[in-house]
């Protein structure tokens, strides 16, 4: 049997892990939380460390196999619970204060290899899409979701500049027959797509990425994780995201530069409320993106961006303006057939 304990012997790389394990430096030890458990990449090169304990999460009922693997190693130093980011807390320890808590965000390579699960163009499957602890499924979307719905979600989670026309295609199509897999779903995005020659990406990519969004509120999931990770992490302690989207990093960036010490004022005039408004300490907006090397032995590490943000010293507060800001995403998740 293939030891998944061990993160060099993984068919999945964790992304950026050296640049994580820099950041992190865990031969000093510390508490960590591992957000996105998957195969257990980040968590096991943490655990190597003897001075470590790591708390995991994982909505991905699928991921209890790994995370099993690794309890078997690690005893007394590691948890592991299938919940979502919109949970931390109710797993942590709240006598706890965590040193570093890590979010690998988006699609994992064992979902989007298990064709079951319906997150690949080319799978005969259902379109499933749920990445699990989930109410609804792509399928559902797609067959009984109005035409308006389907192009919001396009539009909005998808940056998809044909969404009506896709939406359109999906409900003149479904009055025939039930769309019942990928195949079928990419065919008519294909057919409403205008072709671009100089793209070698596939033509259903956003679509496909916006429905799996949709369907598996990551958006309120993203947020209301954040917000969760800020109240445990301790002060002087760091939050680590990884994200291989736009959208995702427009969450990021705004929660860390707008709660940070150096947030910039809108007037020269106005009075500094950097005290009162202030969860992190200064914000640098600085990238950390997958090394050339990299990139050669995982392609799908491409579009990651790191970003890493310090625990200030005041007192936690709720960050309203954070939902305020994307109100227009989660109001278009918290719509049903």
């Amino acid at each position: 049997m293939k030891d998944f304990s061990s993160p060099k012997n993984l068919s999945h790389f964790p992304v950026m892990l050296e640049e994580v394990l820099k950041i992190c430096n865990p031969s000093k030890g510390g508490n960590f939380i591992d957000c996105t458990f998957g195969y257990g990449g980040y968590t096991n090169a943490i655990l190597s460390y003897p001075k470590t304990k790591v708390l995991a999460i994982d909505r991905d009922l699928n991921t209890k196999k790994f995370a099993d693997i690794t309890k078997k190693n690690y005893k007394n130093r590691f948890t592991f619970h299938n919940k979502k980011f919109s949970d931390l807390s109710k797993v942590a320890d709240k006598k706890t204060k965590f040193d570093f808590i890590v979010f690998d965000l988006g699609i994992s390579t064992m979902q989007i290899m298990d064709k079951d699960r319906g997150f690949s163009f080319n799978s005969n499957s259902s379109i499933d899409m749920r990445m699990g602890l989930n109410s609804i499924s792509a399928q559902e979307v797609v067959n009984s979701f109005s035409q308006s719905t389907l192009n919001d979600i396009f539009k909005f989670f998808g940056e998809e500049k044909e969404s009506f026309k896709i939406s359109k295609n999906i409900v003149e199509t479904r009055k025939k027959l039930p769309i019942n897999n990928c195949i079928q779903l990419a065919n008519i995005i294909k057919k409403s797509k205008k072709r671009n020659f100089k793209s070698n990406i596939n033509v259903s990519t956003k679509a496909f990425q916006a429905l799996r969004i949709f369907v598996n509120k990551e958006f309120s999931e993203l947020i209301d994780g954040l917000i969760e990770a800020t109240k445990l992490i301790k002060i002087g302690g760091k939050i680590i995201v990884i994200s291989f989207h736009s959208l995702e990093d427009k969450v990021v960036k705004f929660f860390f530069t707008n709660y940070s010490q150096n947030k910039s004022k809108f007037s020269r005039y106005l009075p500094d409320l950097s005290n009162e408004k202030v969860l992190f300490e200064k914000y640098k907006n600085k990238i950390l993106t997958p090394s050339q090397n990299e990139i050669k032995k995982n392609y799908a590490s491409r579009s990651a961006k790191l970003r890493c943000i310090t625990r200030a010293k005041n007192n936690f507060f709720y960050p309203e303006d954070l939902k305020k800001k994307f109100i227009k995403y989660l109001e278009i998740e918290e719509r049903y057939v």
